[in-house]
Order: C-alpha cells, then sequence, then structure tokens
C-alpha cells in the first residue's frame, strides 16, 4: 500500500497486528508509517496510541512519550499494554522502584501474569535484589511452566544467593513434572559441573541428548567433563560424534588435538590443530598451540612462525605478546623481541619483569641510552635492586662513572645478595662492585 502510493480501510484490531508485526521485526519505521496512518483513520484510537508510546519507547524518545504517557493515563490505567508501557519508561530512565510499583498494580488486571513477573523480577535483578527476584521469576514459571526465561533466571538467583540445596531440589521438582525440559537437564548439568560432580554433570547432558541429541553446544558440554576426569579417549568420542553434526569444525578439531596433546601423543596431536587450520585459516587458537607442539618437538622456526601467526590476528592477548618476545630471544633475533616488550611494558606497567626483560634486551643490543630511559621510568614504580644493577651496568657502559657508581651504590644497599649474579651477567661491573664497598666501608 505505501510504495503504490494507495491508502486502504483497516479496522484497528487488524492496524494493531501490523504495528505489532513490525515492531516484532524492530523495523520501527514502519511501525511509525503503520501508527500515523491508523491515528489518520482512528484518531481517538486508545489502543493506536498506545503502540504509538510502544515506538517512541523504542526510539528513546522519552520528551513525547512523557507527554503521550500524561494524556493517556486518566483512560488507560486498566489497559494492561498501556501499564506495561508506562513501567517500561520508567525502567528505561533507570528508576526500576517505580517501574515495579506500576508492574504490581497492573497485575491487579489479571492478564500477561508471566509477562509482568518476569518484568518485575528483571527490575528486582537491577537493584541488585536476587531475593525478591526469584520470588516473582518463580511466579512468572508457574503462571507458565514452560517459560524457560523463567527458569533459566531461577536457577541464577539461587545460585547468586547461595542457596545450592534448594536449587537442585527445585530442579529435580521440575523434572519430575517436566521430564523432557531441554533447559531444565541443561542446567541440571551445569549445576553439577559447577560443582565439580562430573559423573552426575554427563548424567544431565545424556538425558538432554536423548531429548535432542542434535543440541550441538551439548556435547562440548559433556565432552568437557570427561576432559575434567582426564578420561581423554571418551571426550574425543564425543567430540568426534559433535563434529558429524557441525558446520564450522575448527574449534572441535583444536579440542580434539588438546585431549591427544594431554595425552602425549604430539604428532597426532598436531595433526588435529592443522585440520583446524584448513577448516578456518585464522583460527589462533590452533596456530598458537602448533608453536608449543614444534617448541616441544625441537623446530624453533615453525615455533616461532606459528607464533607471529597467531599474535598478528591477537595482537591485545598479553600472553601472546609475551611468548613471542620469549621466542624471538631464544632464536637470539633481539631485536625483533622489543616491539613485544615495547608493548607489555605500556600495557602492564606495575609487573616488574616486563621492564626487567625490556631493558635486557636493550642492553644485550648495546642500546645503553635506551636503557637508561626504559630504567629510570622502571624505578618510577618498582624500587628494585636487579633494575639498579642494570642502569649501573649502563652507565659505566657509556662511561659515565659517577652515574655509575650511584646507580651500584643504591643496588647494593638494596640486596647485596644479588652482586655475585650480577658481576656475572654484567663484567663490567665486576671491579666496581669492590670500589663502590671500599668507598662505603671508608665513609663508615
Amino acid at each position: 500500500m505505501v510504495e503504490s502510493n494507495d491508502e486502504f480501510y483497516f479496522d484497528t484490531e487488524e492496524l494493531e497486528d501490523i504495528i505489532v508485526y513490525y515492531l516484532e521485526l524492530g523495523d520501527f519505521n514502519y511501525a511509525d508509517i503503520a501508527v500515523n496512518y491508523g491515528l489518520k483513520l482512528h484518531p481517538n484510537s486508545l489502543e493506536i496510541k498506545i503502540k504509538r508510546l510502544e515506538v517512541l519507547l523504542e526510539w528513546e524518545d522519552y520528551t513525547s512519550a512523557k507527554e503521550l504517557i500524561d494524556e493517556l493515563k486518566g483512560a488507560s490505567m486498566e489497559n494492561t499494554d498501556f501499564m506495561v508501557c508506562y513501567a517500561k519508561y520508567y525502567s528505561n530512565l533507570g528508576n526500576p522502584k517505580k517501574s515495579i510499583a506500576i508492574c504490581k498494580q497492573a497485575l491487579e488486571l489479571g492478564e500477561e501474569e508471566n509477562f509482568l513477573n518476569n518484568f518485575i523480577a528483571d527490575e528486582y535483578i537491577n537493584l541488585g535484589d536476587p531475593f525478591n527476584a526469584l520470588k516473582h521469576y518463580q511466579k512468572a514459571l508457574k503462571d507458565d511452566p514452560t517459560d524457560e526465561y523463567s527458569l533459566e533466571n531461577i536457577m541464577i538467583c539461587f545460585n547468586e544467593l547461595n542457596r545450592t540445596d534448594e536449587a537442585i531440589a527445585f530442579l529435580n521438582s521440575y523434572l519430575d513434572d517436566f521430564a523432557f525440559s531441554e533447559v531444565a537437564w541443561s542446567e541440571y548439568g551445569q549445576f553439577y559441573f559447577n560443582r565439580k560432580n562430573y559423573e552426575e554433570a554427563i548424567r544431565g547432558f545424556d538425558y538432554l541428548l536423548a531429548i535432542n541429541s542434535s543440541a550441538v553446544g551439548v556435547y562440548a558440554s559433556k565432552a568437557a567433563c570427561y576432559e575434567a576426569l582426564k578420561q581423554f579417549d571418551k571426550a574425543i568420542e564425543v567430540y568426534e560424534e559433535m563434529l558429524e553434526l557441525e558446520y564450522t569444525k575448527a574449534f572441535t578439531f583444536y579440542k580434539i588435538g588438546l585431549c591427544f596433546k594431554a595425552q602425549k601423543q604430539l604428532f597426532v596431536a598436531l595433526t588435529y590443530f592443522q585440520k583446524s587450520l584448513r577448516e578456518d585459516p585464522q583460527f589462533y587458537l590452533s596456530m598458537m598451540e602448533q608453536s608449543y607442539l614444534y617448541e616441544e618437538m625441537g623446530a624453533m622456526p615453525e615455533s616461532l612462525h606459528f607464533a607471529k601467526e597467531a599474535t598478528h590476528l591477537n595482537e591485545n592477548n598479553l600472553e601472546y605478546q609475551k611468548r613471542l618476545a620469549f621466542l624471538y630471544i631464544e632464536s637470539g633475533r633481539f631485536e625483533e623481541s622489543l616491539a613485544c616488550l615495547k608493548k607489555l611494558v605500556d600495557a602492564e606497567p606495575s609487573r616488574f619483569y616486563n621492564w626487567y626483560a625490556y631493558s635486557e634486551v636493550l642492553m644485550l643490543l648495546g642500546e645503553y641510552d635506551e636503557a637508561v630511559t626504559v630504567l629510570e621510568n622502571a624505578l618510577k614504580s618498582h624500587n628494585r635492586a636487579e633494575l639498579y644493577y642494570q642502569l649501573s651496568n649502563c652507565w659505566f657502559n657509556l662511561r659515565n662513572q659517577e652515574k655509575g657508581e650511584q646507580a651500584l651504590k643504591n643496588a647494593l644497599e638494596l640486596d647485596p645478595t644479588l652482586a655475585s649474579d650480577m658481576q656475572k651477567k654484567y663484567p663490567f661491573i665486576k671491579e666496581e662492585v669492590k670500589k663502590v664497598k671500599s668507598k662505603v666501608k671508608k665513609k663508615n
């Protein structure tokens, strides 16, 4: 009708259906067009005006929404749809207490009780009150025993309240009445998994798979139980069943690879990590696992290659940056490690060893001026003897005797027991340690 610029007559119920269709679709522009057309045909329709209010709330036009609420309030306080919008207005503005009060008033109308109790419970969650939220989720489930949203949130509330005995009693009671509930069996399995009772968790997941053998995620949960029990052969069997149902297999091949790795079957593990990458050439988890395996096999160039690829795809992963820096250093490629070490000190300035490693590599490269700058920055937050030993080595190499001696004096005062190891690392300071100690003795 809109496309051809025609005009047809619709009664209010038909228009409501059209508006609801677009609201559920998330197409608020078309919902608004339908509302405006409806008001043109039926300018006094409360139902269409309430739909107009829904559109305004979706658009977060709270000024216009408040004006319309004030207009409708007198005639619509016994209209459940209006009361829901009225409550949603205050919820969106961050006033859950007012929203709850309106929803409780709406409950007296005896309609949409399941929806309203879930709404109230959600608002109690926003208030940080799982106790009252639990009561209303339970009421919502009583109104509609098949409501999966209520069921899941009841278990979340029990968990937050640490009421584990009541949680499993509730779940068992529910399963007595609804033995074919997939959500309930999933919650049952997860409940026992979280408490490390993996055998009972497997029992729950098996019941779920008996109901729905194509529930892919459940195979992963069941396999994770076998992994936790160190029963890797059984875990692999479950993952292989899972492979038959999946379109994207990269992660499952990766998990199978980890199981073989745990059994020290390195070449078989490597095969599965390679299969994972054939499925998804950018799957960096498998890349990094290949790096670990190649390192264990003594193939350092391959190990470094896959670590570089994985880190390139996941540059914000600091553990990857640390590993790549380590492999560069192990391979004698000190200069290439600097970019990784710089990222580490920028991202984790509170970690002493990031600074220590960074300055160490700079000294190995003979970049003593830059190492001094790094060490002075490090000493602002880490008053450690190791850093002063390093700083003294830098100053001595830069032929600044006075600053070298001062840094060495600070190091010896903080931890003289490190002097022997530091002299082995930095032969330049060997004689200087004796001089500084001698000067300190003379002053005393």
